[in-house]
């Protein structure tokens, strides 16, 4: 009988999160390397560039590759001869791995889990509890597969009960194209299909924990059903054209994940999951040797790319900036900012707005300003901010309004889309939105040279900051007309793919 001993399974679960903070699994740099050198769309090929030139800082500097640094979840098969040395539940332990994972002084991981969810929305402060899934199966060993799974992509899932007849690659290409650049493409979509609906999900979660081998499934041909619909839908996904960040190319997804389960006659659930580019997940077993041990992958996995940011990007003062300027900024435009910005998200806009409607004094001057959507990581040693990429923009769309019409702010940084209530804001009042690179914050915050915490100190990673940057890289995404480079770009390369007569892939 094996006897896993408390201590050693917390500290697995700890360092394992920690590791994937910062190492992506070496399949998935292989995979979005030969995506780069296969990429025609500029405006794609210069996304993954600073995708991977931000992987590869993270695991040189041992920080996490994204400012999400997810919600915990953990897929555990509990052998039936092992026995526990141990007097916290399984759930507890794996809570307590995390605590320490999220919490460690060299390394902080972002917080982001909040408690009583649709009141008070109280961050738990260490980023528990886990999302835990427990199997009982035969042997002597403990299997642990995790992940750390980012808000903006978890937020794009899809789930339908479907009729027996309907054909499911019918109703993914249906939803696919609604979940826009939101969820950090290219990445990985995983496919439930069948069971019930909450068995279907948890499929669709779990089957986004295997390696990447499209590229070798479509080399030896499918075997089952489920192998077929992965190709099917990989191909079709790839030839809508929406590309890395949403801004139109050649790769979407850099494969597609398939697992099924028996389901009622009169059913056919089918559950869709898509996985962003901080793509963050490791599997270990445990014996009663001790903790896991992990080894760290090679640098030369990663390619060494020569990508000068500067090259055909507009410097632009932001101390200087007015609406005039802005006018004449064109949707996929490349820019530099350097000067200072101010950052908000959901929270702070809730409060901006309700002190608007109360005719009450805001707390900031917002006047020909720009505002970043983020929520940094805590900085460590020497960092003036962690890890600051930016967040889902529609998210702020209701508040575009607002903010354009009432506190003489400028514009907006986020990543990806906006929806339309916010283009139409930005139309209306003649502003802009501006992308950052979704998946590259490492990179992002070597850019911001200075921060301060100018209003609601008590939301922490949403409170408003000032940051003073320097060069740091932006796209116009939609311009003073409301012309928006998530419409035009997927629109053009989904008309070009289709006149490439070698299959992407």
């Amino acid at each position: 009988m094996t006897v896993i001993k408390e201590q050693d399974f917390i500290q697995s679960i700890a360092d394992a999160f920690q590791f994937i903070s910062y190492y992506h699994p070496v399949d998935f740099i292989t995979a979005m390397a030969e995506a780069y050198q296969r990429e025609q769309s500029p405006a794609a090929k210069n996304a993954i560039a600073q995708i991977l030139m931000n992987s590869r800082m993270a695991a040189e500097g041992h920080r996490p590759v994204c400012q999400d640094t997810g919600i915990s979840v953990v897929f555990l098969k509990i052998g039936m001869d092992v026995r526990w040395d141990a007097k916290r539940s399984v759930q507890e332990m794996v809570n307590e791995g995390v605590r320490r994972a999220y919490t460690d002084k060299d390394n902080p991981l972002r917080a982001s889990i909040v408690a009583d969810p649709a009141g008070a929305r109280r961050n738990t402060r260490d980023n528990t509890p886990a999302v835990v899934y427990m199997d009982v199966v035969p042997g002597s060993k403990v299997e642990v597969r995790l992940a750390a799974k980012g808000g903006g992509s978890e937020n794009k899932s899809r789930f339908a009960i479907l009729n027996p007849s309907d054909s499911v690659v019918d109703w993914i290409l249906g939803e696919v194209p609604t979940m826009g650049g939101d969820w950090c493409p290219p990445g990985m979509l995983g496919i439930g299909i069948g069971g019930t609906a909450e068995k279907a999900m948890m499929l669709a979660k779990e089957s986004l924990l295997d390696p990447i081998d499209m590229h070798e499934l479509k080399a030896r041909g499918p075997k089952t059903r489920a192998e077929e619909l992965r190709i099917e839908i990989f191909n079709q996904v790839n030839a809508l054209g929406i590309g890395a960040q949403g801004l139109g190319g050649l790769t979407t997804v850099l494969d597609v994940k398939v697992l099924d389960f028996p389901t009622h006659a009169t059913s056919l659930p089918v559950a869709v999951i898509p996985n962003c580019v901080a793509t963050r997940h490791l599997e270990f077993r445990l014996d009663g040797s001790g903790p896991a041990q992990f080894e760290a992958p090679s640098l030369e996995h990663w390619p060494k790319l020569a990508v000068d940011l500067a090259s055909g990007a507009k410097r632009v003062n932001l101390e200087t900036l007015t609406k005039a300027e802005t006018a004449t900024w064109k949707a996929g435009d490349r820019l530099l900012l350097s000067g200072k910005i101010l950052t908000g998200r959901d929270a702070a806009h809730k409060r901006i707005a309700d002190l608007i409607a109360k005719d009450e004094k805001l707390p900031v001057d917002f006047t020909n300003r720009i505002i970043y959507y983020v929520g940094p990581v805590d900085p460590v040693r020497d960092e003036v901010v962690g890890p600051a990429g930016p967040t889902t923009s529609r998210r702020m769309d209701k508040f575009m309004e607002i903010m354009l019409a009432r506190t003489g702010l400028l514009g907006s940084i986020g990543k990806s889309e906006r929806g339309p209530q916010g283009l139409e804001a930005i139309k209306r009042h003649k502003g802009v939105h501006l992308i950052a690179i979704g998946g590259a914050a490492y990179l992002v915050s070597k850019a911001i040279r200075g921060s301060r915490v100018l209003a609601f100190q008590d939301l922490g990673m949403e409170a408003i900051h000032e940051f003073e940057v320097k060069d740091m890289p932006v796209t116009v995404a939609v311009d003073t007309t409301g012309s928006a480079v998530h419409e035009t770009g997927p629109r053009e390369w989904r008309a070009r793919i289709g006149k490439i007569p070698v299959a992407v892939a």
